[in-house]
């Protein structure tokens, strides 16, 4: 019974050629591809492109319409009435604690 022989570098070497010989001797072997193939392919891809430019710019015209929702919000935010001090608050509750007075 013959012993395991670890391989050595020249072999390694040797072995790595010749795989690398018979991938491209494969690859070389293919035959070429159908041009309705390519031109298929070709369209599919095309319109697959089409596909997401439509769909990146609905996507930015909803930012844009949500961005400018935003933007209507906070100027609305800004032009209600600011929250009453505690001066204002004070004097709104002695009018009617005076009306209240006034009343019995």
């Amino acid at each position: 019974m013959s012993s395991y022989k670890v391989p050595g570098f020249q072999d390694r070497i040797d072995a790595a050629a010749e795989a690398k010989q018979k991938a491209l001797d494969r690859l070389r072997a293919k035959p070429a591809m159908d041009e309705a193939v390519v031109a298929e392919r070709q369209a599919a891809r095309q319109a697959r492109e089409a596909k997401e430019r439509e769909k990146r710019a609905a996507k930015k015209k909803a930012a844009e319409e949500a961005e400018t929702e935003q933007a209507e919000v906070r100027a609305a935010e800004e032009a209600s009435p600011a929250p009453p001090t505690e001066a204002e608050r004070k004097a709104a509750r002695d009018a009617r604690y005076a009306a209240r007075k006034r009343r019995k």
